[in-house]
């Protein structure tokens, strides 16, 4: 299986006030996403985490000892400080800023922000971003893993791809019928 997720912020107690989570504590919160994220993710399975894994040196190397078995794809975000990026660069299959994938034939842009355009926007590909906890209204073929916006769980491709059927055309999309013309 292959899973999408950003945001968690493991013990950073402001975030819990920032986006309403229903935690009275930091333990409580780490506790519970690590448990979600653990139900839906197994050994051998793919994860893609689009960043702001946490701010604490000690929590990353929890984490990533702990689902050392996953082949995980960081993309790092503004709260990964460098000490987290150093360590998630001894567990992680890559790490990068930006990254394009394909899956099952589908072009997929991944960033930790969201992007008014991205690559091959304009054939309708995909942007999976986090950051914005859920906030920020997506355009076209654009959506917010972040757990905030996924009660609080990792989203699976085969999820993503039913989100993405219901959603709008790109702005730009080009139509088969368009590209024959051009």
């Amino acid at each position: 299986m292959i899973w999408f997720t950003a945001d968690y912020h493991l013990s950073h107690k402001n975030i819990i006030k920032y986006t309403g989570r229903p935690f009275e504590d930091i333990q409580e919160m780490d506790r519970v996403l690590i448990k979600n994220l653990e139900e839906k993710v197994t050994p051998g399975d793919v994860l893609y985490i689009l960043g702001d894994l946490t701010f604490n040196e000690q929590k990353a190397n929890f984490f990533f000892e702990k689902f050392k078995n996953i082949e995980i794809h960081f993309i790092i975000g503004n709260h990964d400080s460098s000490d987290v990026i150093r360590i998630a660069e001894q567990y992680c299959a890559s790490m990068s800023r930006i990254k394009d994938i394909k899956i099952e034939g589908q072009s997929i842009t991944l960033c930790h922000y969201a992007m008014r355009v991205w690559n091959k926007s304009h054939f309708n590909a995909w942007q999976l971003y986090g950051h914005s906890h859920g906030k920020l209204k997506s355009v076209g073929k654009q959506y917010d893993i972040g757990v905030d916006n996924n009660k609080l769980y990792p989203i699976s491709f085969e999820e993503l791809q039913i989100i993405m059927n219901k959603l709008p055309n790109n702005f730009n999309y080009i139509s088969q019928e368009k590209r024959v013309r051009i």
